[in-house]
């Protein structure tokens, strides 16, 4: 079965949706809007802040584009609407991003980022991941890299011989963000809106954390090249594995633990374990599921993604989100609340490296950063 990464985004949004049962769209009002958009991370850039320290990155940087008609819609806690597609399953134009990172050395201090981004269509991948297996709540996934003849130019070959243009970003006119607190007691903010993408406005120093577990964290635009929305998601706790890393063994499962949500259906986790991305992706593990505080990886599909080659400085990324939507156009915008972390992992017979000398004697570090 051949899923391309755009498909699985929209897959897991509704996955997301379907398993946030706190989660609510306030209400979603104008009537000019667009096709569909990019991904679920809404770009890069943003404000992010270190438990009273502000630390400020560039935005991203899109071309500007034309309004089209739309509609509106709406839904409810624990259910997804489509968009205008007549498929039925809504086109992800964009969404609004609030993600809080523990630090290293654990959950009581670490940033958060605030990022938006809205698009008039989707963004092309150039790899279209294959799912191979699958058990449980998790699969396996293999890359492949479609072939054009002639070549894509500005554009990328989303299939064989099949070229997709970048689509132009859009303007949601003045955003407004409620229910994240700052350093300073307040909870509302003005994004800062920088070529077509939304960032927290310099200087914004958040508090960590930044909300409760099942705050309403409320966002509304007013609309500009698209029509104006509203949209509300839920707080979440601070997701953190424990500063220990976890072991990956051929024909053993992988189990991780972590303090559940008080309500397990109230967010969803999602995993990805990538462990030879160092050296070129050979394949992934990605797995969906209610927050219930632990998550197991089958023994079969750890057995076929480390048969696939392990690279340097492996890590498994866990993120446990509410989300909600707002259809606008024939496509969706997403608020995604967030708390992420990345966590380290060991393989039997794999050294990490980045210099010779972090190597046993004999041994050189190589390009995929192992030990050889």
């Amino acid at each position: 079965m051949t899923i391309s990464r755009q498909v699985r985004k929209q897959e897991k949004l509704g996955r997301a949706l379907g398993l946030a049962a706190g989660l609510s769209l306030v209400g979603s009002f104008g009537c000019s809007g667009s096709n569909e958009t990019k991904d679920d991370t809404a770009g890069s850039g943003g404000t992010s802040s270190s438990a009273g320290s502000s630390s400020n990155t560039a935005g991203t940087s899109t071309k500007g584009g034309s309004s089209s008609s739309a509609g509106t819609s709406s839904s409810s806690a624990g259910t997804s609407s489509s968009g205008g597609s007549g498929s039925g399953t809504p086109q992800l134009l964009g969404s609004f991003k609030i993600e809080v990172k523990a630090d290293e050395g654990g959950p009581t201090t670490g940033t958060t980022s605030v990022l938006g981004k809205v698009s008039n269509g989707a963004t092309p991948a150039s790899v279209v991941w294959e799912e191979v297996a699958s058990e449980g709540s998790c699969r396996l996934e293999k890359p492949r890299v479609p072939f054009c003849s002639p070549a894509c130019g500005s554009a990328v070959c989303v299939e064989d011989d099949v070229c997709q243009a970048y689509p132009d970003g859009q303007s949601v006119g003045t955003v407004t963000l409620s229910g994240v607190n700052d350093t300073g007691g307040g909870a509302t903010l003005t994004l800062k809106e920088v070529a077509k993408a939304y960032q927290a406005p310099a200087g914004t120093t958040f508090a960590y954390p930044p909300f409760a577990e099942g705050d309403p964290v409320h966002l509304k635009a007013t609309g500009g090249d698209l029509p104006g929305f509203e949209l509300e998601a839920r707080g979440v706790a601070t997701l953190w594995l424990g500063d220990e890393a976890s072991a990956l063994e051929s024909g053993k499962p992988l189990e991780l633990k972590w303090t559940a949500a008080a309500d397990p259906k109230a967010s969803s986790v999602h995993l990805k374990l990538d462990v030879s991305h160092h050296g070129g992706s050979k394949g992934m593990i990605e797995c969906d599921q209610d927050d219930t505080g632990s998550l197991t990886i089958p023994a079969s599909l750890m057995t076929q993604l480390l048969d696939l080659g392990v690279a340097g400085f492996p890590t498994v990324i866990v993120t446990r989100s509410t989300t909600a939507q707002a259809n606008v156009g024939t496509g969706v915008v997403a608020l995604v609340v967030a708390s992420t972390t990345e966590h380290a992992v060991t393989v039997p017979g794999v050294d990490s490296c980045t210099a010779d000398d972090q190597c046993p004697d004999g041994e050189t570090c190589q390009a995929d950063l192992t030990c050889q």
